[in-house]
């Protein structure tokens, strides 16, 4: 009886007349059998048989016969659930990441890029239902990965994030906004959203901020702005080494927050500023309650019934009852 569950619990109360139906068939038995007074029964001594013995338990079958009734009546069956979900109100997100040399600086720990690539990660992780896409910028932008719901592409994307010179150095926040939005203006997406993030002022690319986020705007597309960068100095490169590695001093962190408030205020969407790694860990955190997506889960239920088995054995067991009584047990008074 392993997964079996019951429509009509209720009928097991009937349980408790199964008493009073025994003491009844035993009050009906005995009226039933006659009875015969003799001095003596020396004459019809004889060996003895075990069938009249066994009569008065035929009564056992009417019994078993209605506990299986009641039991059926109980409706017993199981059932096979199994769902399906359907996203009724998708997302398309692109994260414009800079990645300018200044994002090697070691106010977040290791440094500001690989803090980065750890929390955007997750944020990839936890948004199932959406398509995600990446756009990295620096003085000039290009599209990383374009929207699309290939998770496992988009986190090996994040992951291979680095500073190589790629692209000219220098803080186009134009451009990767710009770039953004051209990957996100045809989305046929109920809602669509650029997460921006800088840790500089905008002072490279031919498209200014107020125009691409103007853009933005016409296009129905909202804008999470995100500075990341500590309050005061950081260890920031600023020159190489001839063995290859980055030589660092402590200089001041400038980020432009009056232009990425404005950029967030003009979208509809907000400004954070990322001070250390919890922090862009909780930022990430909050935009991933702020954009939620509507699930449609259905679920189709497949019963089985279990009744009729018990239907049949019970009118077997009265079919035996009535057999035995009419057959093997007929002579016996």
């Amino acid at each position: 009886m392993k997964g079996v569950t019951f429509m009509n619990p209720e009928f097991f109360w009937l349980f408790l007349l199964l008493p009073v139906a025994m003491v009844w068939l035993l009050w009906k038995r005995k009226q039933q059998s006659a009875t015969l007074k003799m001095s003596s029964l020396k004459g019809f001594q004889g060996p003895g048989s075990i069938l009249p013995k066994l009569k008065p338990f035929l009564f056992v079958f009417r019994l078993l016969a209605l506990a299986s009734l009641i039991v059926a009546m109980a409706r017993p069956r199981t059932v096979d659930i199994s769902n399906e979900t359907k996203t009724t109100k998708g997302i398309d997100i692109v994260m414009a990441v800079d990645v300018s040399g200044s994002m090697l600086a070691k106010d977040l720990k290791p440094n500001r890029m690989e803090a980065l690539k750890k929390v955007a990660a997750k944020f990839v992780e936890e948004r199932p239902n959406d398509r995600i896409g990446l756009v990295l910028y620096a003085s000039e932008a290009y599209t990383k990965t374009p929207v699309t719901s290939d998770k496992p592409l988009v986190l090996e994307a994040i992951n291979s994030i680095k500073y190589d010179n790629v692209l000219q150095d220098g803080t186009g926040i134009g451009m990767g906004l710009a770039t953004a939005v051209n990957r996100l203006k045809d989305s046929k997406a109920k809602s669509k959203v650029i997460i921006l993030l800088t840790d500089g002022v905008n002072n490279a690319g031919f498209i200014e901020p107020e125009t691409a986020s103007d853009i933005a705007r016409q296009y129905g597309i909202k804008v999470y702005t995100i500075g990341i960068g500590t309050n005061g100095m950081a260890e920031f490169p600023y020159a190489i080494a001839p063995n290859g590695q980055f030589l660092f001093r402590m200089m001041q962190v400038e980020i432009d927050q009056e232009l990425m408030k404005s950029i967030a205020r003009k979208t509809g969407g907000k400004y954070f500023r990322a001070t250390s790694n919890s922090k862009l860990s909780e930022i990430y955190e909050s935009i991933n309650k702020l954009e939620t997506t509507e699930i449609e889960e259905l679920k189709y239920y497949d019963y089985d019934e279990k009744f009729r088995p018990l239907v049949w054995l019970a009118a077997g067991l009265v079919l035996v009852e009535i057999g035995l009584r009419h057959t093997v047990f007929r002579s016996f008074i």
